[in-house]
């Protein structure tokens, strides 16, 4: 009999410290993520997956070999990411297991912060009599995306012990940087040789994800004026008081991420840096279609040239680059990825969910490098927080749809 490992996977994963760091140039950002790769690739191999392997830029790529005899089975790739957000430390986390949930709040030992209560999280209330892990207050938990890795994993095994399931060649690929946005930057595609895709990094159970933030990053870059504070009058012009400006003067009742949900776009300031004389500020645009980014663009750019009628003396330059697009596009030419992951949804006896993300995936982009690549529910709840939280069933049924997508790209084949 198959015992699950998913739970025992993601309690180790969780323990070691994978942040990414936008400031670095490096990939991955931190020598550290490599260090749950090499697990990954650790454990793999022992289950007998000959050839997983970690590149240079901390990429793990590893095949399921197939089990059928049909030849037309397109190739699919299964795919989360190894490192946690920069937001929060992911640091020495010590998850705990709250077994048998039944409804109450969950106090966090090391946290400052309020107590995790269904008033805040109400899916809480969905997971009566199951098993809560949280961790322990001063970390993030890592389940975005240790859940997903822990899940694909333990699927991966399933399948390596169970050879009788049909199934066709399966690539399992997991990235680094994917909470920097450079989770694919590297991706071989041509050595990856998959069709199709899912990441497995999404939130609530049944959920699966068909469309994504379309998403640009700006950098504003100011030139003021310095001269020493004893004599500055009429004279200093501060890029630091430049860039508060700028952060100010933005809207904040329209197209700022506290005051918009839904479809709703935002520009949204990442970080100020910068001296009297030059300072520089990084924003994120997001919204789903690419019209009304160019407008957020065209918006913070007549931000920037209003405050700056203020400073005669100093300049501003405004950079905006591409990050990813809103994989909808990708996938509404692809009705077949989306079709079987709602069946695996459906035959692990959970009501599926097809929805939006506020925010992007390692998939949004492999959909444009020729991938299509939906995202499908991992159980993460309240990630990138110190409440982070995720249940063990969630994961296991995770793992059930796994399995089923493998299933039914053969039975459609």
């Amino acid at each position: 009999m198959y015992t699950s490992t998913v739970l025992e996977r993601f309690l180790r994963y969780v323990k070691i410290d994978t942040q990414s760091d936008a400031s670095s140039q490096t990939q991955p950002s931190t020598a550290k993520q490599k260090d749950l790769s090499r697990v990954l690739v650790s454990e793999l191999l022992a289950m007998g997956i000959a050839d997983a392997e970690m590149d240079e830029h901390g990429l793990v790529y590893a095949t399921i070999p197939a089990t059928t005899d049909k030849k037309n089975v397109p190739v699919i790739c299964f795919c989360s990411h190894v490192d946690t957000s920069p937001d929060c430390s992911g640091k020495d986390v010590k998850p705990i297991v709250h077994a048998n949930y039944q409804g109450e709040n969950i106090q966090l030992p090391l946290s400052p912060m309020p107590v995790l209560s269904p008033n805040d999280h109400p899916e809480l209330l969905n997971q009566l009599g199951n098993d809560i892990i949280t961790a322990s207050g001063d970390t993030l938990l890592g389940a975005d995306n240790k859940a997903g890795l822990a899940e694909i994993i333990d699927a991966a095994y399933y399948l390596m012990q169970n050879p009788s399931i049909k199934h066709g060649k399966i690539r399992l690929l997991f990235t680094p940087d994917e909470e920097i946005g450079r989770g694919v930057d590297k991706v071989d595609m041509a050595r990856l040789g998959a069709n199709f895709g899912y990441t497995i990094d999404g939130e609530t159970l049944g959920h699966l994800e068909n469309e994504t933030f379309s998403a640009d990053y700006a950098v504003v870059e100011i030139d003021g004026v310095s001269t020493h504070p004893g004599f500055a009058k009429n004279k200093m012009e501060s890029a630091i008081k430049i860039a508060c400006d700028i952060v100010a003067a933005l809207p904040k009742q329209q197209l700022s991420p506290e005051t918009t949900d839904g479809m709703q776009p935002f520009v949204h300031p990442l970080a100020i840096n910068g001296t009297i004389e030059a300072a520089k500020v990084q924003f994120i645009l997001r919204a789903f279609d690419v019209p009304t980014l160019h407008r957020e663009a065209q918006i913070l750019q007549s931000v920037v040239d209003v405050v700056m009628l203020n400073y005669p003396n100093s300049k501003a330059k405004m950079t905006v680059s591409e990050q990813y697009r809103n994989m909808k596009e990708v996938l509404d030419q692809h009705p077949k990825v989306i079709d079987y992951a709602v069946k695996a949804i459906q035959k692990a006896g959970i009501t599926p969910h097809l929805s939006s993300i506020r925010g992007g995936t390692d998939g949004s982009r492999l959909s444009f490098m020729g991938l299509p690549c939906p995202n499908v529910f991992a159980g993460e709840h309240a990630f990138h927080s110190r409440l982070e939280w995720i249940s063990v069933q969630d994961m296991q049924h995770a793992v059930n749809v796994i399995v089923n997508i493998a299933q039914l790209w053969e039975e459609g084949a």
